[in-house]
Formats: C-alpha cells, sequence, structure tokens
C-alpha cells in the first residue's frame, strides 16, 4: 500500500511595527497588572490602618464612658478624684505623644 504525506507550510511575515506595537500593549499590560498587585496590597494596609483606627477610637469612647463613672462615684471623696484625674493626666499626655508621633508631618 502506498503512503502519502501531505504537508503544508505557511509563512507569515510580520510587519515589524506591528511586531512592535504588540510588544508595546504586552508591555504596557505587564505593568498594569504589577501596578494593580501594588494597589492591592496598599488597599489592604490601609483597610487594616483603618480597622485600627476604629478600635482605637472605640477604646477612647469606652475609657472616656468609664471615666465619666469614676467622677461620679468618686464625687465625695477629693484625694481619690485627684488621683483619678492625675492619671487622667498622664494618659492624655501619652495619648497626645503618641498621636503626634504617627501624625504624618504636612508639607
Amino acid at each position: 500500500m502506498p503512503l502519502f504525506q501531505v504537508r503544508v507550510d505557511h509563512y507569515f511575515h510580520a510587519d515589524p511595527g506591528v511586531v512592535t506595537a504588540l510588544a508595546d500593549i504586552r508591555l504596557g499590560i505587564q505593568q498594569l497588572l504589577s501596578k494593580g498587585i501594588i494597589m492591592s496590597a496598599q488597599l489592604d494596609t490601609l483597610k487594616n490602618e483603618v480597622a485600627e483606627s476604629k478600635t482605637v477610637m472605640q477604646s477612647a469612647v469606652t475609657l472616656l464612658g468609664g471615666l465619666a463613672q469614676q467622677i461620679r462615684d468618686l464625687k465625695e471623696d477629693p484625694v481619690a478624684l485627684e488621683a483619678l484625674a492625675t492619671e487622667l493626666d498622664s494618659s492624655t499626655n501619652a495619648l497626645a505623644a503618641a498621636v503626634s508621633e504617627n501624625t504624618p508631618a504636612q508639607p
């Protein structure tokens, strides 16, 4: 039985301008993907910072509510009230220092 072999060759000669344009498009897509990954990481960081800030703010609200009640409870005890005021001053100074330290400088 005779064997037949059929071979078809097709050659495509790309225009150099088209090849260059496709390479530019590929580079652009790679840069966009890279920037997207960076932006995603930055967004995750920002989300975490917002969550931490909410936790800190809620803690401050709880603290202030507790202080108000302590003041009411100690209104008849001037010595204990003065000690609470001193403690509050210390906490206020520590909080102010932390806020100042973590606040970016304005240009």
